[in-house]
């Protein structure tokens, strides 16, 4: 990452030379993660070569930066585009900042409070425990139905996180849904706890979303969701739900490091839940564990291996098993090649990208949102580079 000192002159640029006086800081940084993909069964029988982007990573580029105003109390404000590095194309709806885009102030004594485009705080305790943090979309529940790989992020939101004390924090996030006359069409809040001491990380929290109360017309890629945060539909696994009352995700993680190994383990269970405007009739559950193991083979090579078991119920019910694998090489502190890869088995039935009927469940690795048949493996080689 670069860090630009803003002098009196860039601040008067800027429009700000008053606040010349106080320190502050922008700093530009990003990260550009393309490779070669092979997914067997990538649609249907078909199989396929795709040059893909963020695997490990989401390509992206950002600002943060701060303002010390004094007594311990500091402006912050992050600005972070996501884009596809193989095309150019902006990412999350084609928004300019799409990742990220808040504002708000920093206590040391009393914690922060950011406005704006954010992600919840089981993103923001919850998943850096998780195998996702390591090795990304390949081991990601399968149709990221539980946001494990964050697909989702939030509009409109005022979030609190408190100072760290002795390894532990605690978080909570309300977003507006903006619909006069209709106070819940369309919020999101959540909460999450964690404590990260030595080797020890353990992490816990719960999200909701509501859906908008207008009209839901179901679509191929999402459409019948219209609330403050994006939503979790990636592909066949659970598109058919898009137009549920609300999405409720309660989440639980916990890693531990002994010498070179990191073991870690996950439970999860979202609901997708159903009212009149709903194209189906039944709340749709998903039950999902998840275990890895990484190991340090050396300062430059980590190794790791995931297992994620989902099972639906409720409306239609489907079991998915997926095994994960990861290989990640430091060319330095700031590039690294990778080779991933999974194989996901599907079983049973689910709905179809409409929610209109009911179809036999395909697989989907991670939140790729390729679908398949009852199997499908994915593979891929890469490149990353952070600056």
């Amino acid at each position: 990452m670069k860090k630009i000192a803003l002098s009196t002159l860039s601040l008067a640029l800027l429009g700000a030379a008053g606040a010349a006086q106080a320190q502050s800081s922008v700093t530009l940084y990003g990260v550009i993660d393309t490779s070669i993909t092979y997914v067997h069964h990538q649609s249907g029988s078909d199989n396929g070569w795709n040059m893909g982007t963020g695997n490990l990573s989401g390509s992206r580029w950002g600002l943060k930066g701060q303002e010390d105003l004094g007594g311990g109390l500091a402006t912050i404000f992050q600005l972070e585009n996501g884009f596809n590095s193989t095309t150019g194309q902006l990412g999350q709806g084609s928004r300019m900042f799409g990742r990220q885009a808040f504002v708000g102030l920093e206590s040391k004594q009393f914690g922060t409070v950011t406005l704006g485009r954010q992600y919840d705080p089981l993103v923001d305790l919850v998943q850096g425990i998780t195998a996702d943090n390591y090795f990304g979309s390949v081991f990601a529940t399968a149709g990221d139905v539980d946001n494990y790989d964050n697909s989702s992020r939030t509009n409109n939101s005022i979030k609190y996180l408190s100072p760290n004390y002795a390894g532990f924090q605690v978080e909570g996030m309300y977003s507006l849904g903006g619909v006069a006359g209709k106070t819940g069409s369309g919020q999101t809040w959540s909460v999450a706890a964690a404590y990260n001491n030595g080797p020890l990380g353990v992490a816990a929290g719960y999200f909701k979303a509501d859906n908008s109360n207008g009209v839901r017309t179901p679509t191929a890629s999402g459409g019948g969701w219209a609330g403050t945060s994006d939503g979790t539909f990636n592909g066949p696994i659970n598109m058919g739900y898009q137009t549920a009352k609300s999405i409720n995700i309660a989440r639980v993680a916990a890693q531990y490091t002994v010498g070179a190994f990191t073991v870690g383990a996950g439970y999860s269970n979202a609901q997708y839940k159903s009212d009149g405007l709903s194209t189906f009739g039944s709340t749709e559950k998903y039950n999902t564990g998840q275990g890895f193991v990484n190991y340090q083979l050396t300062p430059a090579m980590l190794l790791g291996l995931g297992y994620s078991y989902t099972k639906s119920s409720g409306d239609t019910s489907a079991k998915y098993h997926q095994v994960s694998l990861g290989a990640d090489y430091s060319l330095s502190k700031r590039t690294d090649v990778y080779l991933v890869g999974a194989y996901q088995h599907a079983s049973g039935q689910t709905r179809n990208d409409t929610g209109t009927a009911i179809v036999n469940a395909q697989a989907s690795v991670g939140s790729y949102g390729y679908a398949g048949t009852s199997s499908q493996e994915l593979v891929a080689v890469g490149l990353r580079h952070k600056f």
